[in-house]
């Protein structure tokens, strides 16, 4: 079987076996933001991942320009935020306040509709990184009603390398309550480790995407590359082969059953549905405006439901 296999493959060691990498994206950048997904191009092929924006920027420098992120509005879609460098802050009249740092989780399911984008900010740390995924949701919860939960990161457990952001992994189920057919894990591989990630039954879909370090994954994955894997339930073989800490994230999930009907902020399964959770967000905007500032003392601004 190894006399198929490249001499690069030999080198690295890689299986036969090994699930290929079938595309790699680095996306295009806007301020501290780079896009690696959004709902028209990915993931049309990923659904129920559509959209992934890592971030990364320094506090202090951030502050000065005032390059923040703007309220803006969501339906049918859960977004997750998860921190990878540094500290983000969260206060909630109805969910308390703390702090996310490595491996903390805000889970927002907009739902029929919200208003957010300042409830994090950042803490007293030189610098923040992390990702924002946006799920779309199933016809039983696109245009329900909104959730948040902000897990602290000592709330998120782990199973070998990898905090279960989203889902099940082993034995440690995430707190998360995301819907059902999906894991999304945040993985560090120290220098020499290896790891493989076997997907549950009907997880044809998965990705990944590196925040620190370089992946051997079949072929080189390096910091802020996204690299999409051939639909199936292969296992995935990763190793770091560098001299620092690999950090990432990665995907895997049952396809999601449903076209795709988009409006500016908003992924939907119908175009009714759509227009519901258009309609219900200009009806937050006009009480939204009618409240005027919400800001708290920590400076944040909860989302909007």
């Amino acid at each position: 079987m190894h006399t198929n296999l490249s001499r690069q493959e030999h080198a690295a060691g890689i299986s036969p076996a090994a699930r290929p990498i079938v595309f790699r994206t680095r996306g295009h950048g806007h301020g501290f933001i780079t896009r690696l997904m959004s709902p028209g191009d990915l993931g049309l092929h990923l659904k129920p991942f559509v959209f992934l924006d890592i971030f990364d920027f320094d506090v202090k420098a951030r502050a000065t320009a005032g390059a923040e992120m703007p309220i803006h509005p969501h339906s049918g879609i859960a977004t997750v935020t998860v921190i990878t460098k540094g500290e983000m802050r969260f206060e909630d009249a109805a969910a308390g306040s703390g702090s996310l740092a490595y491996g903390g989780v805000e889970w927002m399911r907009a739902g029929g509709g919200v208003w957010h984008g300042k409830e994090l900010s950042a803490a007293a740390v030189p610098r923040v990184q992390g990702f924002q995924l946006w799920l779309a949701l199933p016809p039983e919860f696109e245009d329900g009603e909104p959730q948040s939960q902000y897990l602290e990161a000592k709330a998120m457990p782990s199973a070998g390398p990898a905090v279960v952001i989203v889902g099940r992994h082993g034995d440690a189920q995430s707190p998360v309550l995301g819907p059902a057919g999906i894991n999304y894990l945040l993985v560090t591989l120290r220098p020499g480790e290896s790891w493989t990630y076997r997907p549950p039954t009907g997880h044809t879909v998965a990705w990944l995407a590196a925040a620190q370090g370089e992946l051997d994954a079949g072929a080189s994955v390096s910091a802020g590359e996204m690299a999409v894997f051939e639909q199936g339930e292969r296992p995935i073989a990763l190793a770091n082969r560098g001299n620092d800490d690999a950090v990432f994230v990665l995907g895997s999930a049952v396809p999601h059953a449903h076209e795709l009907h988009l409006g500016n902020y908003s992924v939907h399964t119908s175009a009714a549905a759509l227009q519901a959770g258009e309609r219900r967000i200009r009806e937050l905007h006009r009480r939204l405006q009618a409240e005027g500032d919400r800001r708290t003392a920590a400076g944040t601004v909860p989302v909007y439901r």
